[in-house]
This record gives C-alpha cells, structure tokens and sequence, in this order.
C-alpha cells in the first residue's frame, strides 16, 4: 500500500530547503563515481576480447550458449531473435549485437537466427556440461541495408525492447503492455503530427484538440497530461505539437510507470525517440506537399567526423493553410545532435532541438445553448483574423554510457529545456439558443525552465541458480513556470451570431492588453527507485521494486504590476512509496502470462475553489494478460484486462467560489473514486514476404464509483467524459519484392473511435432532494480510412496518402467551448533522394 504522507521526513525537509544543493551533491557524487569505475572496469574486461564477456554456467550440470551477431561489415546487429529449437529458450541480440541463452541441459540443438524482412539462420550445435559454446553469426547485409531493414518492416509485438523502460529486457519476461511505432511506420503513413503515430497504438487516442494549440490524449479511460508526455526519457510540455520527422521510434507504456517515472498519470506513457549520430555517412532529403497549401521540405544527414565522434543533423520547416477558413501555420525544427566514443566501454550523446511554432488559434464550431453541437460548414471560423500563437522550445539532453563490466553498466542524463508560448485571441465558443456569442478575449505569455537529472545503474548477477537483472536509479527535476495575467482577459471584445456571421458587424481591431500580475510557480521533484527482474526458472519471473517520490510544489507567488503588491504562496510537500510486483509464467517459449499490481501517487496541478492546493491522488493498478509468438515471430498475439482505481480524481470545478460558471481549468475540485476496467487485443503478423498487418481491439468503463451529494459533486455510476468505450485499429501493407512491380508498396490503415461523452459530467446543483444538472455532449463514434502507395526505385523513393478517404465528419469536444472537426479527405505526396 502505498505511504503518502509518511516516509522519512527529515530528508524531505532537507531536500525541499536545499534542492539545488542536492542536484549539486548528486552531480559530484556522479563525477567522482565515473572517475573511481574506470580502473575497475578495465580490469573486469581482461577476460572479454568482445563485448560479450566469458559466461561460465552457474549450474555445472549445465551449459551456456552465447555468441555476437554482425553484419558483413563488421557492424553489431541489434535486436535479432535468437530461438533455440528444443530447448523452449529464445532471446534477442543487444545494442552490441551480443547474445546469451544460460542453464541449457546437455545435448544437440538448432540454434535459429531470425529477423523481419531477413532470410533466417540455423546452426546444429551441441551443448556439454559446465561448457560454454561461443556461436557467431555473420548477417548477409551490412549495417547500412540493416537499417533499411528495420525502417522498412513492422518488428513483432513482442521482439524490441523500449528505452522508455531503462533497462533491455525481453518484453517476453516483463509484466506489462508495450508498444513501439518505429521509423519504417512513420514514413510510409506520413506522419505529421503525433496524433497519426498515436492512431497505431490500440487503446490509445486524442481525446480533445482544445483551441487547435493542442492535442490531448487518453488510455485506459485517464488523460495522458504533461507529466506523461516524454522525449528521449525527459518530461516535455504537453502543449507542444512535437516534430514527427525527427524521430526514431515512438514507445508507450501502458498501464503503471510510476516507479521509473514518478508522478505520472496511471493510463500509460509515450516517449518520442529522435534519431542518433552513425559512424556510415549517409542522409536524406525530401519535399512533402498536400491538401490546403502544405509544403514541408526536411532533410537529415548523418556521418563520422573521426574514428571517435559521429555527427547528425536534420530539420524541416513546415507552411500549411486548413480546411478551416483563416487558419494558417508556420513551423520552423532542427535537430543536431553528436555521438563521442570514449573507448570501447563509455559514450556520449549531445543532442538539442529547436522549434518555432506560430499558428492561429481555433476554438472550432462550439456549442449552443450549453449542450447542443451548431450545424454550421466544417470550415467556419468563429475567430478573429489577428489571433496567434506562437510557440518557442528549446531542448538539449547530455547522456553519458559506461560500461563497467560485463554485466554492469551506467547510464546519466541531464536534460534542460526552456519554453515560452505568446498567445492572444477571442476564446470559449460558447453561444445563447439564438446562436450570439460575445466574443471573450485571451491572453497568455509563459515562459516554462525545466532542469533535470538521471543516474541508472544496470546490472546481471546470480544468487545461486537464480538470474537477477538489477535496475536503480536516482532522478530529480525542478519546473520554473512563470506567466502574466492581463487587463484583458475575460473582457467582451464583441459579439456575432455563429449561425449566421453577416448578422453582426464583427470587429478587427487588435485591443492592447497590459500585464497586470506575474506568477512564478516553481515544483521540485527527487525520486529513488529499485526494481529487479529475477528469473526463478526458464519459466518464472518475478518483477517487485519500489520507487520513493518527494514532490515539493512552491506557493505561487505573486506581484500586482499596478501597485507594486506582493503575494507568497503556501508550499505544499508530497511523498509517497510506490510500490510494483508481477509475475510472468512462461509455459512455453513462444508464450508468456502476467499478471500484476502497482501503487502510486499523481500530484494535481492548480487550487480549488478556496485558493488551497489540490491534494495529491493514490492510485491501484491491476494487470493481467497473455503475450503469444507464433511461426518463429511471423504472428504476434496479446491479450491484457486491467483494473485501475483512483481514490480522489481531480477535475474543473465546475463552479467557483462565488457560484459562477468557472471557465478557469486551474481552479479543480476532487471528484472522487473512479474505477477504469478495460480489455485490449493487439495482433501482428507478416504470413508472407512483403506483408505486414496490424489489429488491435480495446474496450474501457470509466466510471464514478464513490461520490458525495454536496454541491459540485459528480454522478455515481457514470462514464467520465472524453473516454470512448470502444476503439480499434487495423492496418495492411505489401511491398512487392519481384517482377514489374519491384518496390512499390500500398496500404491502408483503418481506425474507429466509439461513442463518447463530451461536455462535464453530471453534477450535483441541489442538496434536499439532491438534483444533478445534466451538461453532457453525446458524441457518435467515427471511423476513418487512410490509402498509401509508395515507389522506391534506387535512391528515389515517392510517397502519397489520401487521408479519410470517405470524407467521414465527426469533432472532438473539450468541455462545451472548444468542438473541432476532425480535417476532411486530404491528399499528400512526399518525394524523397537518399545519399
């Protein structure tokens, strides 16, 4: 169960009066750290003449089989299955293309070699007693065709392990729901924003667009918020629309990832990969063009600088208009990054990013009368033709890699990243019976510093027969948020009829607003965590660790610009224990169960309605599911069912103190007890050279389960808005491998979003007898179909997509002020020249 509120509190006090010393303290205990490893690691390795080091069995009636897979030119191949038929006993090669497969009884065997896209490898081998058979592979591409093959096919379900999870384990073994969308489906899908990625992963979806500033997301019946959205392992502010054509791989994480992450919404979490330096020279350049003016040109080049330091570099900048009249968007990226080899056993990774952003606010269509979707053409705009926002974020992450051993290894990172959004517009579409809205004005300047800190050590070790894989770590990071309010904000700017615009003569002046109070809002969190993934036998896992949080959120304080007063806010601290176990049986090699339980605490932004932060809320996860590879990873097949219980849910409250409407998000309320159920399926499988198909299924109930009947309370019973009861995907490709045909490849991808609630949720307005007000948005599930055709021919390739080819309508609703259509049919080609 989880200690929120206990725990040793002399430390969190220290820590929350001395938190730069801390980050000071665990920098030098890094540096010095680092310095006393390297003699240690130096000898540890006398006995590996390869990145494999000898591996003696730990049961002499036994024997080890290991070895390194390269590929012809002499590169690790990463990520190979390796199965060894009749022994039930499969592995996967690591990012130094090293294998190792322990406690394999004596005797003859087929050691099989396979990977997506690549002719398979058998070799008879035997296996003797307290002996270890060292068996090598040479892979017929080189490294360069290598990654071609990785970008251009879809793994198994069950194959790659992600990053998102710290350490490199057989997903196989680990309890819990895994995704990786790879490079290969972001291109030929053409992704530009993370929302065409997201449509992929089965149980996750957008849940609101709010303002067109934003895309929001859910899974498992929780919204995936600021403190779930991650990029190479580091929190990024969610109201970003991040860079598609920088990355490497999207992981998600479903379900729990309190331990290794802290504070994060139990629905799941997604970490954007970006794409790393290569010691072979290479790159790409391509010019995409679409539907209402979209030009993208990007380019990505990588290579060696010396035999020690690679280099990579890619960019883009994007113009488009919309479907929506007046709507219009600038973006400008890039992405340098550098790769140092410090020896055999250390690297260093510099990377950074920049994005600019600017683009027009667009609250949608609204509502009428509180509840009512208006009938209006999907392109009106209700805005005004000033209105902007403009976005700056600036990124830049130092991890370092060392190799102590064999078996032990560290991993650190800092990460820093300043953000600043400039925002003004009329907002809240929110219009009489009549159709008349007055038009409120919005202003917004923000400026967000994020500063954070991690130290993962990473190792294997046995305690008899028993296989430990060790996993702690030490993690802290402090947010400055600072903004101003405005004389403006809330003000009428004028009003117009969104039934019919000619009715009102509307008006195009752009008021002046002055800053009238600034806020700084600083938050501190440090986390510990242990976790290890024991090996019982070839067919137990035990997965048990514990993570302790501490979460110092700063009273806001506050300056009154227009007479000099001075607010200080009242700090809040927050610590808890989290605690994590599962179990995974593996009757069979191609087949895993698990089931397990985690605890966890989210800190809640903002105050409620007397100006008090919001208390923290606990969190119950329960897992259980059944992963399945078939046809040596041909067919992929998982099977996961959950329970996810949270004590205190909090929300906008939909009153303020006064008894007014409140449109104000940062003014909440606790809910109460909500219960998430819910079932998911994910298929895979590749029956034939050159087809990939994709399934997935999910069915959720979140729902109220305990509730109060004082006023503003929620309705027992009733499905929390913005959560679809069901969803699923699906997706076919071939690519043709010989004849006439020889590189074009077509494909379609299907998604449906079910039935959901949009709005607020049913709340109490009267005490005796008790009456809810019903404000909900009821919202008919929708499906879209996407068509893509490709043509490689040697180094030129050309790509097109028509998107919602039925030309489906359907909107996304956030509250009753923000209902945006969801883009018409659209057409897209990209052509592109690799180097």
């Amino acid at each position: 169960m989880s200690a929120y509120g206990t725990g040793p509190r002399f430390a969190g006090l220290f820590f929350a009066k001395n938190f730069d010393n801390v980050i000071r303290l665990y920098t030098l205990l890094l540096t010095a750290l680092l310095a006393s490893t390297g003699s240690y690691s130096q000898t540890a390795m006398l006995t590996a003449p390869t990145n494999q080091a000898v591996a003696l069995p730990e049961d002499k009636e036994t024997g080890v089989v290991q070895g390194s897979i390269q590929t012809t030119d002499k590169q690790p191949a990463a990520y190979v299955t390796i199965t060894l038929k009749g022994a039930n006993r499969s592995t996967y090669s690591n990012e130094n293309g090293s294998y190792i497969l322990k406690n394999i009884k004596p005797g003859q065997y087929t050691l099989l070699v396979t990977m997506a896209g690549l002719e398979s490898k058998e070799q008879v081998i035997t296996v003797k007693a307290n002996e270890v058979a060292e068996v090598n592979f040479t892979l017929a591409e080189n490294h360069k065709q290598l990654d071609e093959v990785i970008v251009t096919t879809h793994k198994s379900l069950n194959t790659q392990p992600v990053n998102a999870g710290k350490i490199a384990l057989n997903p196989m073994d680990v309890p819990q729901s895994l995704s990786v969308i790879n490079q290969g489906l972001i291109r030929e899908q053409q992704a530009l924003r993370l929302s065409d990625v997201i449509r992929n992963v089965n149980g996750v979806y957008v849940t609101t667009t709010r303002g067109n500033v934003q895309e929001s997301f859910g899974a498992r019946g929780y919204a995936l918020g600021s403190t779930n959205l991650f990029k190479n392992g580091f929190r990024i502010n969610s109201t970003v629309l991040p860079e598609m054509s920088s990355l490497e791989k999207v992981e998600i994480l479903k379900g729990s990832a309190a331990i290794l992450y802290g504070q994060v919404a139990p629905g799941g979490i997604v970490n954007m990969v970006t794409k790393q330096p290569k010691f072979n020279f290479g790159g790409e350049v391509s010019m995409r063009v679409g539907s209402y003016d979209l030009y993208k040109p990007t380019f990505d080049i990588y290579g060696p600088i010396n035999s020690s330091i690679a280099y990579r570099v890619n960019g883009t900048y994007e113009k488009a208009g919309s479907f929506r009249d007046q709507v219009s968007s600038d973006r400008y990226y890039v992405n340098p990054s550098l790769l140092f080899k410090l020896g055999k056993r250390t690297e260093i990774i510099a990377e950074g990013d920049y994005l600019y952003n600017k683009f027009t606010p667009d609250f949608g269509i609204g509502s009428i009368g509180d509840k009512n979707i208006p009938d209006v053409p999907r392109s009106r705009f209700m805005g005004t033709p000033w209105q902007y926002n403009k976005i700056w974020q600036t990124t830049s992450t130092l991890t370092l890699k060392h190799q102590l051993s064999a078996n032990w290894k560290i991993n650190t990172s800092y990460s820093y990243q300043n953000y600043k959004r400039d925002y003004y517009a009329v907002e809240r579409i929110q219009a009489d019976s009549t159709g008349k809205w007055k038009r409120p004005l919005g202003r917004i300047y923000t400026t967000e510093k994020f500063y954070a800190g991690q130290f993962n050590l990473i190792g294997k070790f046995n305690t008899g027969q028993i296989e430990h894989n060790l996993l702690t770590g030490i993690d802290a990071d402090r947010t400055v948020t600072f903004n101003n309010d405005y004389d403006v904000t809330n003000q009428i700017y004028d009003s117009i009829n969104v039934l019919d615009l000619g009715k009102y003569a509307a008006r195009t002046d752009i008021p002046v607003a002055t800053a009238i109070r600034e806020r700084l809002a600083p938050v501190n969190r440090f986390g510990v965590f242990v976790q290890d993934l024991i090996k019982l036998s070839p067919t137990f896992n035990l997965l048990a660790g514990v993570r302790w949080a501490y979460v110092e959120t700063r009273g806001i304080d506050s300056t009154n610009l227009t007479n000099g007063t001075k607010v200080t806010g009242v700090t809040r601290y927050d610590k808890a224990f989290s605690p994590r176990f599962g179990l995974v049986y593996k009757p069979f090699n191609s087949t895993s169960f698990f089931v397990s339980y985690s605890n966890s605490f989210s800190t809640n932004t903002g105050q409620d309605i007397y100006g008090k932060a919001i208390k923290p809320s606990l969190i119950d996860q329960y897992e259980a599911g059944v992963k399945n590879q078939f046809m040596n990873g041909m067919l992929s097949a998982n099977v996961t069912v959950y329970r996810i219980k949270n004590n205190n849910l909090a929300q906008t409250a939909p009153y303020t103190l006064d008894g007014k409407q409140n449109s104000n998000t940062n003014i909440k309320m606790l809910g109460g007890e909500t219960t998430s159920d819910g079932v998911e399926v994910d298929l895979a499988a590749s029956p034939l050279n050159g087809l990939n198909i994709t399934a997935g299924y999910s069915y959720n109930y979140m729902r109220y389960t305990k509730t109060d009947t004082t006023v503003g309370s929620f309705k027992t019973g009733e499905r929390l808005v913005n959560n679809p009861a069901h969803t699923a995907n699906g997706s076919i490709f071939y690519t043709f491998g010989k004849g006439a045909l020889e590189g074009l490849k077509v494909g379609t991808t299907i998604v449906y979003i079910g039935d959901r609630v949009g709005g607020w949720n049913s709340d109490v307005t009267k005490t005796n007898p008790v009456t809810y007000r019903d404000r909900r948005i009821f919202v008919s599930g929708f499906t879209t179909i996407d068509l893509s055709a490709g043509y490689t021919f040697k180094k030129v390739a050309v790509l097109a997509k028509v998107s919602n080819l039925t030309n489906t309508y359907n909107v996304y609703v956030h509250e009753n002020y923000s209902i945006n259509p969801i883009p018409p049919a659209q057409f897209s080609a990209t052509v592109s020249y690799k180097f």
